[in-house]
């Protein structure tokens, strides 16, 4: 038996928010949750996962009913180049800094599309590290390293 969908957009987007959601109820499953007029710090949290894991169930029924064509899977690739380069930055960005993390994480996601250009992807990489690092360094004052540990700083 084939699972057909009349709309895969609709039922992996809702497969994503009930995801999101049960994670949010295990992660806020130890917190107090108080009642409506003396909330606890659990309480939002976890109303809100709730109404996102409905809405996720609604939108992959919709997505379910009625003729379409084959659910489709998945690109691993686009998942490996989008995840991916997420993590590489988060685990170089205080040894090597913004100035080599944010390029990298910028050219490795621009890699999982399948118009990647290097000439477009490394201009794109090098105006989004100046932008960030006039922006959220030098103008916000966040405590990110421009160079990181690993060379001195």
């Amino acid at each position: 038996m084939t699972m057909k969908a009349r709309s895969s957009s609709d039922f992996w987007a809702g497969l994503i928010y009930m995801a999101f959601g049960v994670t949010a109820l295990v992660a806020a499953r130890d917190y107090g949750m108080g009642s409506a007029t003396r909330m606890g710090p659990g309480y939002f949290p976890t109303m809100l996962a709730w109404l996102l894991t409905a809405i996720g169930a609604v939108s992959a029924l919709r997505g379910m009913r009625g003729k379409g064509e084959h659910v489709g899977g998945f690109s691993l690739r686009g998942i490996l180049f989008i995840a991916g380069p997420i993590v590489l930055f988060a685990t170089l960005l205080q040894g090597a800094g913004l100035l080599i993390a944010l390029p990298l994480l910028i050219i490795t996601s621009a890699y999982a599309s399948a118009h990647f250009n290097w000439l477009r992807t490394l201009l794109l990489a090098a105006g989004l590290t100046v932008f960030c690092s006039l922006i959220f360094i030098k103008g916000l004052g966040i405590p990110m390293p421009l160079l990181g540990s690993w060379f001195g700083n």
